[in-house]
């Protein structure tokens, strides 16, 4: 059953530095148009973005909302998919800039709406802000990185007592029962997250797959070598038989591992639970420990809880200092707010909808 809006990320503070998809949000090969918002923090991008979803799903559309990695109750991104639209922030450390300008890509300049003079009084107050959110945000960069260390590990002793042989082949069975072959059809990739670190914690939006998937197969995986395994055989079976599919990749190591692919049409999901999301699906649940070699992971038991552990800690020291660059980000953004006409923001947004919607 179809609840509220799915929501994603396009872009994650992970242990590899702040990774983007958002240039790979939509298909300039077919025919999808990006509307990339420019403008400061507090200039009205989240609300701009939400005004049009709201518009949208009041019309009947499907509205897929992307959340910001450093503020989850605003957004970097909707994705309407039904009008092959998508609505960006294109503004650090996110930057989108047109490839293709006018043909696929339009700017949305918001700094129209603000009085200049207003922001040049307050320029040595914004450049001081802005350089303190900056220097916090490296810090919690470096905590993330630190903790990615010991993910690794963890990974890399994962891996050494999995057999990922028969992971992939586990994954290659099950996805050829499901995958049909499909003629005169292309298959397409989308790459994003559904978790990542925040101010507020670890956020992860398990209702994205299990409020819009009727089938969900988990796999139950603490440090994702297996599940990682069968995800990448399900990904290539998928792709091999013409289907468009959602690869969310782990917000932590994304070159590494991917977490859970999403396969619309057939309303099916592979998804991996970990501590960091839980699914409360009762449906099928395939344990790594199957493909494990279970008297050398319980040799290995000791320094993997350990570097657990110590992540864990790490990754809350980030949290907590991503939420002291988030009030640095809220004292930047009212100087922004209080140069700002946001009833011709408003009327933008509106005029806009009706454009897109059309």
């Amino acid at each position: 059953m179809k609840i509220g809006y799915p929501k994603y990320l396009l872009g994650a503070n992970s242990c590899e530095g702040f990774v983007s998809y958002f240039g790979e949000s939509f298909n300039r090969a077919d025919g999808w148009r990006a509307l990339i918002i420019k403008g400061g923090p507090g200039t009205g991008k989240s609300t701009f973005m939400k005004k049009i979803a709201e518009k949208a799903v009041n019309s009947g559309l499907e509205a897929e909302l992307c959340v910001c990695s450093s503020d989850p109750q605003s957004l970097d991104g909707v994705i309407i998919k039904d009008k092959k639209t998508v609505i960006l922030d294109g503004t650090a450390p996110h930057v989108v800039e047109p490839i293709y300008p006018g043909a696929c890509e339009e700017i949305v300049n918001l700094g129209e709406f603000w009085r200049g003079e207003d922001m040049r009084k307050n320029a040595s107050e914004i450049i001081s802000s802005t350089n303190k959110n900056q220097k916090l945000h490296k810090t919690a960069s470096g905590y993330i990185q630190a903790a990615g260390e010991l993910i690794c590990d963890n990974l890399k002793l994962s891996s050494s007592y999995t057999d990922l042989n028969s992971a992939e082949q586990f994954g290659k069975r099950i996805a050829q029962k499901l995958f049909v072959k499909k003629k005169n059809f292309k298959p397409y990739e989308w790459v994003r997250f559904i978790g990542g670190i925040s101010p507020q914690g670890i956020e992860a939006y398990a209702d994205t797959v299990e409020n819009f998937y009727k089938n969900i197969i988990i796999i139950d995986d603490k440090y994702g070598a297996a599940a990682n395994a069968v995800m990448n055989s399900v990904r290539k079976t998928a792709l091999e038989r013409g289907y468009e599919i959602i690869t969310l990749k782990n917000p932590f190591l994304p070159s590494k591992l991917i977490d859970h692919i999403l396969v619309p049409e057939l309303s099916l999901a592979f998804v991996t639970e970990n501590e960091y999301i839980k699914f409360s699906s009762s449906q099928r649940r395939i344990h790594a420990r199957r493909f494990a070699d279970v008297e050398l992971m319980h040799r290995l038991r000791g320094r993997m809880l350990f570097n657990r552990r110590v992540a864990r800690e790490l990754l809350a020291g980030a949290s907590k200092t991503l939420a002291l660059a988030k009030a640095e980000h809220d004292t930047l953004e009212s100087y922004y707010i209080n140069a700002m006409d946001f009833d011709a923001v408003s009327q933008y947004a509106e005029q806009m909808s009706n454009e897109i919607l059309k």
